[in-house]
């Protein structure tokens, strides 16, 4: 499939995907754990399909969901990356940072590990202002990647998915944004607090 761009954090290489991420993906978007907070588990077909959108994607706009292999451990663990969001969103339009994990990999820091280099990326590479997140109200587990990845949370602007009936017991959704202005400020802190330490053992 096509190349490039990659992306590297401690852990993790963020990559374009090739045609044996296919199984893969199909066994992790049809496990119930994965897809508890989707309307349903996806059929091979759906994968199959997801997998030609988001390379088309990255050949469109240079960027999109990359495969996530952890070296050393195995060459697909899930994906995590970025995507304009639904025309239909209220908050559209918009571009979102996303993330999902086959189950022997949760707990392990890997999405947010991968969530903020795919920021990095965004704000740094791609010059973008802000992005969002956001999930199922009861997704606890992403909502806390969220709050990790340093993104906010105004409950004004949570919202009903309109993918979903209004009685859907998924349709409320929390909506948390990364401005890269803050991205940007925090890092530097980040720099200048290791540049102190480093100096403080010198």
């Amino acid at each position: 499939m096509g190349t490039g761009p990659e992306l590297r954090s401690a852990r993790l290489l963020l990559r374009r995907w090739r045609e044996e991420d296919l199984e893969p993906l199909a066994a992790m978007n049809a496990d119930p754990r994965v897809m508890e907070f989707f309307p349903a588990p996806m059929e091979r077909y759906e994968s199959a399909r997801m997998l030609a959108l988001v390379e088309s994607a990255f050949e469109e706009r240079g960027y999109g969901l990359w495969a996530l292999e952890i070296p050393g451990q195995t060459p697909f663990a899930g994906f995590v990356g970025l995507a304009p969001v639904d025309v239909r969103m209220p908050f559209a339009p918009a571009v979102e940072v996303g993330w999902r994990l086959a189950v022997p990999f949760w707990g392990r820091g890997y999405a947010t590990e991968g969530g903020a280099e795919a920021i990095r990326f965004a704000f740094e590479e791609l010059g973008l202002d802000s992005l969002v997140a956001f999930t199922a109200a009861a997704n606890t587990r992403s909502r806390r990647v969220m709050e990790r990845l340093r993104m906010t949370r105004d409950p004004a602007e949570d919202f009903r998915h309109p993918g979903l009936a209004g009685e859907h017991p998924l349709a409320p959704h929390v909506l948390h944004r990364a401005r890269s202005s803050d991205w940007l400020l925090s890092s530097v802190a980040c720099a200048g607090a290791t540049r102190t330490r480093q100096g403080s053992r010198n």
